[in-house]
């Protein structure tokens, strides 16, 4: 059977419910209005970031480029989650088919690869930006950005679809299935096989390394290069403004990079369902919420933009 096609085959159609987070009427109340203010806030965020830089002239720059495309891998992201997730907590909890699952998880993976790779070239932005700076523009032109979003996401799209095909060749046996998440992620759908999995295993591991532990070194050789460039910057306040640069990068980095490990790179015997379901909040919740308020919060041409924007139509308004 070919690895590059979803093959739905089995005579009697399985379906996945998803684990409760609670059973308590008034504990669901207060989750559905708090993962729904979350996302709420995810959106506009994220929206805000691309609107500023695709409205100001001054961040039109590989920098903002890539920043606002980062926003945009975030709202499809939780997107691909939260409203189904949502669905599932007030009242009964309701199946998702064979294809659906299929469906979610390849569009997660795609866009949380292409996130992870984005990050790594968003490092490389920040190396030429710093060491080679004279030649900044020459070197990151708009032709050549476009093809390394355009190859992140070739490559995520490529893993995605050969990582969800194999694992939906195999058996899952029985009508009902309850994942114990709420998404259908790699490991806990891999969990319900009935079949020998180790090498659908091997294969997670071999993605997760391909998708974070290559993108991570090459972020961390980058801010080598970068470190050292900044070290050589005699005036204290150069030394400041270039590190204030890189440090919402690396923040952003760090959360990304460190849950995700935690869920695809731990071994299986060190791991439990419910600890994997907590770390996936972060990087489903906290790392998109947290992306453009980091980067607004720390990056004052994005808070001068936002400012004037507002400014802008708070006095349209008026008139």
């Amino acid at each position: 059977m070919p690895v590059g096609k979803l093959v739905f085959n089995q005579s009697d159609p399985t379906e996945f419910v998803f684990r409760a987070f609670t059973t308590a009427t008034e504990f669901q109340v207060l989750l559905f209005l708090l993962f729904l203010l979350l996302y709420l806030m995810i959106l506009c965020g994220n929206t805000a970031i691309i609107w500023v830089v695709c409205t100001h002239s001054t961040l039109r720059t590989p920098m903002y480029f890539f920043l606002s495309n980062l926003s945009f891998l975030e709202i499809c992201y939780t997107t691909v989650v939260v409203p189904l997730m949502l669905s599932n907590i007030l009242g009964a909890q309701k199946p998702i088919s064979l294809a659906g699952c299929g469906a979610q998880m390849f569009f997660f993976v795609t866009l949380g690869s292409t996130d992870c790779f984005l990050l790594a070239i968003m490092a490389y932005d920040r190396y030429v930006a710093i060491c080679h700076p004279l030649h900044y523009t020459l070197i990151l032109t708009r032709e050549l950005c476009t093809q390394m979003l355009g190859g992140a996401l070739g490559l995520a799209l490529f893993l995605s679809l050969q990582l969800t095909a194999l694992i939906f060749t195999l058996p899952f046996c029985g009508h009902h299935q309850e994942i114990n998440h709420f998404l259908c992620d790699v490991p806990p759908v891999l969990r319900l096989a009935c079949a020998d999995i180790r090498v659908h295993q091997a294969v997670l591991y071999v993605v997760s390394i391909l998708v974070l532990t290559i993108p991570f070194l090459l972020i961390c050789v980058s801010y080598v290069f970068i470190t050292c460039a900044i070290l050589s910057i005699r005036s204290a306040e150069g030394r400041r403004r270039a590190f204030s640069t890189c440090s919402s990068h690396l923040t952003v980095v760090l959360l990304q990079y460190g849950c995700c490990s935690l869920v695809y790179l731990r071994p299986r015997s060190s791991t439990s369902e419910d600890e994997d379901r907590q770390i996936a909040l972060v990087y489903t919740f906290v790392t998109p919420l947290l992306n453009p308020l980091i980067y607004t919060l720390r990056n004052k041409d994005v808070k001068g933009a936002l400012r004037s924007a507002i400014i802008r139509k708070a006095a349209s308004d008026a008139t």
